[in-house]
Order: C-alpha cells, then structure tokens, then sequence
C-alpha cells in the first residue's frame, strides 16, 4: 500500500514543515497530514461541540488554539479527539497514496504524530531532529506560548531521541536554513538510491 512512500515526522518546532517546503520544491508529491486534520476537524466541528462544548467552535468552524488548550494539558481529553480524528485522517491519505503509489515514485508523507498513532504500514521513515531545548526555544517564539505550554505540548509526543532511534533516515536541524538545505540534500541522495 505505501511502497513508495517515507514518512516524514519528527517532534513539534524540529522543522518538519521547511523539510516538506524543500522536498517540495525538488518536486517530491507530499501529502501533508496537518492539512487533511484540519479539514476533517472542521467536518467534525459539531461531533467536537458535543464532546468539548460549544464554546470551541467560532463562526461554524473549530478554535483550534482553544481545543490545543485543553487536549495538551488534559491526555484522557487529548485521546478522546484523536480516537475521533485519526482513522478518518487515515483514510484520507490512504486515498491520497493510493493516487501516488500509481507513479511508482518515491513521495512524502508529512505525519507529525508517525510513532504515536502507529498506525501506518510505512517502513521508510525520516525524523528532523533538533534537540528538546532547541524546540521549546522555538514554539515560544513562534506560538507566543508560555515556556510550561511549550512543554505540554513536546511531552504530549514521544521522545524525539526515541524517534532518532527508530528513523531510516535523520535530518539535523540546529542550525541555519543553509545548514537545513544541506542535510536535506544528503538525505535526498540517500533516498533517491534506495528507490532506484
């Protein structure tokens, strides 16, 4: 089913996103997880009132900043949406890959929440790494969150030494965009040899 395809995930605020930005533009056919969660979070926007209260939805559609609220700080909350959203968000991309995996080429499948949800039967895997205190530095500049949120929220996923641990193929990202872009044309090489 996903013969040709590498998962790309990594933690939260490793880069996952400028990697998918990068293959991308080679172009690599990437299907973005986060893009279809959020769609299929609005279709489901009337199941999420009844389990969460109607005060997460705003004009028809989901407040995401006020459902991350409470399912990053409450895991019992967090395991109620995810059993809601993620094999409809599965069966989206199924659908997706199934288009791809007809070109017999290698494409990017951008899923944040790989490990956790356990859930693909893909083999090929490349996590972007960057350290713990690298992340947390970053979701509070970019979210504007409090340091406690930043790591609600990393704690929310599994390790990423562990992810390190488990990955085909690891991009480090520490550093600068060049840095980034010459990591990714290692790993590029990399795949592209193992699919020829």
């Amino acid at each position: 089913m996903f013969d040709y395809a590498i998962a790309l995930t990594g933690g939260i605020a490793t880069g996952k996103s400028s990697v998918a930005k990068l293959f991308k533009e080679d172009g690599f056919e990437v299907i973005d997880a986060d893009i279809i969660a959020h769609e299929v979070l609005d279709k489901e926007a009337s199941c999420v009132a009844k389990m969460f209260g109607s005060k997460m939805i705003n004009g028809g559609r989901v407040d995401r900043k006020a459902l991350g609220k409470v399912v990053f700080s409450d895991a019992t909350q967090r395991k109620r949406l995810e059993a809601l959203l993620h094999p409809l968000i599965y069966e989206q991309i199924k659908q997706e890959a199934a288009k791809l995996e007809r070109k017999k080429r290698p494409y990017i499948v951008d899923i944040p929440l790989f490990f956790e949800t356990n859930r693909y039967a893909i083999s090929k895997v490349l996590v972007v790494y960057a350290p713990v205190s690298l992340q947390l530095k970053r979701i509070v500049l970019r979210d504007g969150s409090s340091a406690t949120e930043a790591q609600k929220r990393i704690e929310a996923q599994i390790d990423i030494e562990e992810k390190v641990k488990k990955a085909s193929y690891v991009i480090e990202n520490r550093g600068t965009l060049e840095a980034l872009k010459e990591e990714y044309l290692r790993v590029k090489r990399e795949i592209l040899g193992d699919f020829e």
